[in-house]
């Protein structure tokens, strides 16, 4: 097992003392010591306890500690009292050592039942097909592809999806573009369909709007067709917006992103299902007819400390959110499901995509949720809240539908000016509309041009497609962790150069860690053999390299519950620090004799592997050179 055995060893002894000594039972924590001097466990449970007993935590932690060193355990050597009033743990690395390294060696390492097979789903990406994926779209599709990977791996049954606006105003606007703005709808040659719509005919058409006042015309009337959905124009934009999906769907694959399903919004639209949840709203008290003032004639959703929200206007036309709530509501499996669905695509990892269908000769599947987390930036909070509070109402479960928000991506004006794009100032706001932006393939491709030539320079011996394999593996982790390693809430300033440093906090860094620990391996003599004691490992750089091994599975359990990428990544950072440290310090091959050498080994192989599971719960390869 892990440190879990250490923490719960010491959770389970400091629970019977409390009983022996009749104190009240608290709830404390048991985690990691701030401060190496501080051991390697500190419990705050005598914090808790001081104002009951009416006594000094430091007098507590006496009292305790000295019952805990009647019977310290398998896994704890020392018990002390800090003069804080902290109770401090030294493990007995003898034991855990053993425990934590057989553990780590097995294939399922790291695996752990927090969700209990629940039924969770996880919307994200949901990106106009009216262009290509910029960078900051690139945000969404890695925190809601790692959430997903996280919660797999913490025993969720996660269904993935993808939500497909092909009835809105910006393929709407594209449309316009094709039919009725003088653009072909092919592209030039060599260019991605979906860059040319977006950089071209979408940013082109914009422009127009501002002129010509026919065109905007058209394009009210393009949108009605699109959402009615049997005419002429709506058959070429169906046509029009799978292309630029699949196109998508293609960069996606590149960034190693995978899903369950496809919903199309105009199915949804069709479906009905907005007159079942309208009723039902009704029926609750959830909207309201307003009789007068500016929303007179309207059906609004009341608000006590915003301005009421209008879901359906005087004239009966609904508005946006009229799509998005009995979507989220078939999400959680509320609505009897109106959809077939039929495959769509095999995906790189052999996973099967489908798509929803309103054509009965379609599979009848599952892709609902008792619990649905949908990725959206923050700046939709206000919309996502109201959502949020009718699933709360309708399903009675407060945290039954959740929206997981993040901040914005910016480009550094270094990497601005790199890429091409005049800016001024430290960063550059992207902007879709206006053309402003940097599309995610053409970042992996700056990417894997300078992480080939830095590939080639350092392995001459390996042939042209290793150092593309190589390349594209260094690019794709490079942009993955630089868009996972924040806080959900702070703005990222990507920058290239910063990303593809073999120092710091990096990707490639965490990378190059994994491919030591491999050439290591490749040159040994022999495999490493389990069956010891690890009686031999002694010095800090050891002890602190099982002791960072064994904390995989604690991790992954605190990155579920929380709903935090970063968790996860910030361990692969410490994962790599602490193995760096002890390739500096301590010989492996050359070290004094055998029986060490293959301690050493075992610990470099468990290493390897708890890294390259680590790293795969962020969508990053892990290749063998660098």
């Amino acid at each position: 097992m892990t440190l879990r055995l250490l923490f719960d060893e010491i959770r389970s002894s400091l629970k019977q003392i409390s009983d022996e000594l009749n104190y009240p039972q608290v709830d404390f924590e048991v985690s990691e010591a701030s401060r190496s001097e501080f051991g390697d466990v500190s419990c705050n449970i005598t914090f808790l306890l001081a104002k009951n007993l009416k006594k000094r935590p430091f007098e507590i932690a006496e009292i305790i500690s000295k019952e805990y060193r009647k019977n310290t355990g398998k896994f704890v050597k020392e018990v002390t009292a800090h003069p804080s009033g902290y109770v401090n743990f030294v493990a007995n690395f003898v034991e855990l050592n053993n425990s934590t390294i057989k553990s780590a060696a097995q294939k399922k390492y790291g695996d752990i039942n927090v969700g209990k097979n629940l039924k969770i789903v996880v919307e994200h990406t949901s990106v106009n097909p009216n262009k290509a994926l910029h960078v900051g779209h690139v945000r969404n599709i890695i925190i809601g592809d790692t959430i997903s990977r996280i919660l797999h791996k913490a025993q969720y049954d996660v269904r993935v999806l993808n939500y497909v606006d092909d009835s809105g105003l910006q393929v709407a606007d594209i449309i316009v573009g094709f039919k009725y703005g003088g653009f072909s709808p092919e592209p030039p040659k060599d260019q991605k369909f979906d860059h040319y719509c977006g950089d071209v005919v979408y940013v082109n058409v914009t422009e127009k709007y501002e002129t010509d006042p026919n065109l905007v015309e058209k394009r009210t009337q393009v949108l009605k067709e699109l959402e009615e959905g049997t005419s002429e124009i709506a058959k070429f934009a169906n046509e029009i917006t799978r292309k630029v999906l699949d196109e998508q769907l293609k960069t996606c694959c590149r960034l190693g992103v995978t899903y369950d399903c496809l919903n199309f919004e105009s199915q949804i639209v069709r479906s009905n299902l907005w007159k079942t949840v309208f009723e039902k709203m009704k029926l609750m008290g959830i909207v309201y007819l307003e009789k007068e003032g500016k929303n007179e004639g309207c059906w609004v959703i009341k608000s006590a400390d915003e301005e009421d929200k209008v879901l359906v206007r005087s004239n009966g036309v609904a508005t946006y959110i009229a799509k998005d709530i009995p979507y989220a509501a078939w999400k959680l499996g509320m609505l009897e499901d109106p959809f077939y669905y039929k495959k769509y695509a095999e995906q790189i990892n052999g996973r099967v995509l489908w798509e929803t269908t309103l054509e009965k000769t379609g599979n009848k599947l599952d892709f609902t949720g008792e619990k649905v987390i949908t990725v959206i930036d923050s700046r939709q909070s206000r919309l996502q809240k109201i959502i949020t509070k009718i699933m709360s109402d309708f399903k009675s479960q407060a945290e039954a539908y959740f929206h997981l928000g993040y901040e914005s991506v910016t480009l550094s004006g270094k990497t601005a000016k790199t890429l091409g794009v005049d800016t001024v100032g430290k960063q550059m706001q992207m902007s879709g509309r206006k053309g402003i932006y940097v599309n995610a393939d053409y970042i992996l491709d700056i990417l894997g041009v300078k992480t080939y030539e830095e590939a080639k320079k350092r392995n001459p011996e390996l042939d042209e497609l290793s150092l593309v394999e190589i390349s594209e593996q260094v690019a794709v982790g490079a942009l993955r962790y630089a868009m996972i390693k924040q806080d959900l809430d702070k703005k990222i300033t990507f920058d290239l150069t910063e990303s593809l440093s073999l120092e710091g906090d990096t990707g490639p860094y965490i990378q190059y860690a994994y491919a030591r620990a491999a050439r290591i391996l490749e040159k040994a003599e022999d495999e490493p053999q389990f069956d010891v004691s690890f009686t031999d490992l002694v010095t800090k750089y050891e002890l602190n390299l099982v002791k960072a091994i064994g904390k995989f599975d604690i991790q992954i359990e605190d990155a579920a519950k929380n709903l935090s990428p970063k968790i996860i990544a910030r361990y692969c950072y410490d994962l790599a620090v602490t193995f760096n440290a002890f390739y500096e310090h301590v010989k492996v091959l050359t070290a004094e004799h055998k029986s060490l050498i293959n301690e050493r080994l075992c610990i470099v192989y468990c290493f390897k592997e708890t890294l390259a599971k680590a790293l795969d719960l962020l969508g990053i390869s892990s290749p063998f050179r660098m």
